[in-house]
């Protein structure tokens, strides 16, 4: 373990066993006599019958010179009293914070024994995941560990406490719930009452805290625990926390005010600075410069568009709606294996094709483009590529023609995987995106497709635009972006009943549908909605990027892999026939010679 988790200024008095905490002493502590307790994390012989014991607890190190102590292996829990000492001058530890004092003449009581651990503790060895996890418990020991799960009990407090300065109420909302509208899959919960029929667990608080306002309780907050059934990955986790928050006779300007005074209020927590104030950019611009409606902003490499350099060529493929490219600095120097690995990537994520063009200076000074393909243009488009990317000798620029919205996609995703820093490197750079789409294209059926929820408030100055050209329609929702990762959404509520019959119309949501689906959300609305609008923040994936983690189970105290187990608790599992029964679901048929599998 390298370091400590100096925590003297918040850590509570010492109680029961001990009269102080590990990483707490120091050279004012000097001459007195202290019990500390926790777990064994090194022992060093030094002699026949001397040897110094590191004693771990959740602040930290010290060491104590324990005279008889072969018993003693790692992991053994003790506690250990003695008497608070200068260390010897020239053996002071300056990577510790502890490490000007130990504690001498130590008496050690074995609270536990301990086996041997299956990985070391020390911060050197890179252990296996699946090993981590498996053994949680021990790992949640770590110096890492410790100090990620303790930032986020800080980012957390920092929160709620910004929200209930702004004067939102923390209301707790249900668990078990009934099917909603949000396009995730849904975990679903037999009812042991009524056979046959489920409750299922919120993806979010959305229709519940909507009804808070419809309640009259005009701000709410929760720390909020969401589910969704959807594939796992390095932000994403089945069970998840955000802050989830509603308010009433608000503008999406009020909402957005609300988020940024609190995730400054959680990053001045971490960092004892807040944030740069959050720029604000469209979503159409967040797509035409960035190729993503997540856009980090810690670098540049933005998307250009060549349609003006090229809107005479006769190079074919170039002859396309949308030609846009992006400018790698330095990036002339690439070998040939690594740009087939680039055009490999580009049709991995759906490109007909990439071209290449590195920056070279010609024998009479003249900056010009090399490539397979250059024979093809002409020297005034060669020209005009090099002007409008502001490439200069050295450079790679890469190009990608297509429709609009598939160009910039495959750029931006290109421009992330060949420019973003890890994210513990550069500035954290929060960005609003606003005015997204309200629908995001058309079904099967030739229905809209909504790009948020089915309760977003249409733009007020497109609502005339709902039936003629429904797709140029701008939502009143707004994400918050930190570093190329969504933060958190929000939106504006639909709370006018004519307004919400024409979206749902659109949706291709029949009268009866809406009845079924949202019944008693309609409902309420009938005695008295305010206007009111929401957001939620993504605790996991905000205390991730504090902490400079690349994956949100750093995070997570037990979390699940990506595969959805828990290797710890080895589930999901089977249950028994006769719970099956219980809740009215009959187990798996299994034909002669199978094996039942789990779930059924």
């Amino acid at each position: 373990m390298s370091g400590s988790l100096r925590v003297r200024s918040d850590a509570p008095a010492p109680v029961g066993l001990r009269t102080d905490y590990c990483g707490t002493l120091g050279v004012e502590d000097i001459g007195r006599t202290v019990s500390v307790c926790g777990w064994v994390a090194r022992r060093r012989e030094h002699g026949e019958h001397l040897a110094f014991i590191d004693l771990r607890d959740h602040t930290g190190l010290i060491q104590c010179v324990v005279d008889g102590a072969h018993t003693l292996r790692a992991e053994f829990v003790v506690r250990i009293t003695g008497v608070v000492r200068a260390r010897p001058e020239g053996t002071e530890n300056e990577s510790l914070e502890t490490g000007a004092v130990e504690i001498g003449d130590s008496v050690v009581e074995i609270l536990n024994g301990a086996e041997p651990p299956p990985f070391l503790l020390d911060g050197h060895t890179d252990t296996d995941e699946s090993v981590r996890l498996r053994h949680r418990y021990i790992d949640l020991r770590s110096h890492k560990m410790q100090a990620n799960l303790r930032l986020r009990a800080k980012v957390s407090a920092a929160l709620r406490h910004s929200m209930e300065e702004q004067g939102f109420l923390e209301i707790e909302t249900p668990l078990l719930w009934t099917p909603t509208p949000e396009g995730a899959r849904e975990f679903a919960v037999p009812s042991r009452l009524q056979h046959g029929s489920f409750y299922v667990l919120p993806q979010s608080p959305q229709i519940a805290k909507q009804l808070t306002m419809v309640g009259g309780f005009d701000r709410y907050f929760q720390m909020a625990r969401c589910l969704r059934d959807e594939d796992l990955r390095a932000d994403r986790q089945f069970e998840f926390t955000q802050l989830d928050i509603e308010a009433s006779f608000v503008t999406e300007v009020d909402i957005r005010s609300f988020v940024a005074h609190a995730v400054a209020d959680a990053t001045y927590a971490v960092d004892g600075e807040a944030p740069d104030e959050i720029v604000e950019m469209t979503w159409h611009e967040a797509i035409d410069r960035y190729g993503s409606d997540k856009p980090d902003l810690r670098f540049a490499m933005e998307l250009i568009d060549l349609s003006k350099a090229l809107a005479a060529t006769q190079f074919n493929a170039f002859k396309a709606p949308c030609v846009k490219a992006i400018r790698i600095q330095g990036g002339a120097e690439f070998g040939r294996a690594k740009l087939d690995g680039i055009i490999d990537r580009a049709k991995e994520i759906g490109a007909k094709g990439l071209v290449w063009m590195r920056t070279v200076t010609l024998p009479e000074g003249v900056l010009d483009l090399e490539s397979p393909i250059t024979k093809f243009l002409t020297e005034d488009e060669r020209t005009g590529i090099i002007q409008a990317t502001k490439a200069v000798r050295g450079d790679l620029v890469l190009v990608v023609a297509d429709e609009y919205l598939k160009v910039c996609s495959i750029l931006g995703q290109l421009r992330v995987d060949l420019g973003r820093p890890p994210v513990h490197e550069g500035p954290r750079r929060f960005c609003w995106v606003i005015d997204f789409p309200m629908f995001e294209g058309v079904d099967d059926e030739g229905h809209l497709i909504a790009a948020h929820h089915p309760f977003t408030m249409p733009h007020a100055d497109d609502l005339d635009r709902m039936e003629t050209d429904p797709l140029s329609v701008r939502a009143q929702s707004y994400d918050l972006v930190l570093n190329g990762w969504e933060l958190g959404s929000g939106s504006i509520r639909i709370h006018r009943s004519d307004i919400q019959a024409q979206v749902f119309q659109a949706l291709g949501i029949s009268d009866e549908e809406a009845e079924s689906r949202f019944g008693f959300l309609l409902g309420a609305f009938k005695y008295g909605a305010p206007p009111h609008g929401g957001f939620a923040i993504g605790l996991d994936r905000f205390v991730a990027i504090l902490a400079g983690e690349e994956n949100i189970r750093e995070v997570i105290a037990f979390p699940k892999t990506q595969s959805g187990t828990d290797l710890m608790t080895g589930a999901p599992r089977p249950i028994s026939a006769r719970q099956m029964g219980e809740l009215g679901i009959r187990p798996p048929l299994v034909s002669k010679g199978a094996r039942p599998t789990a779930g059924g």
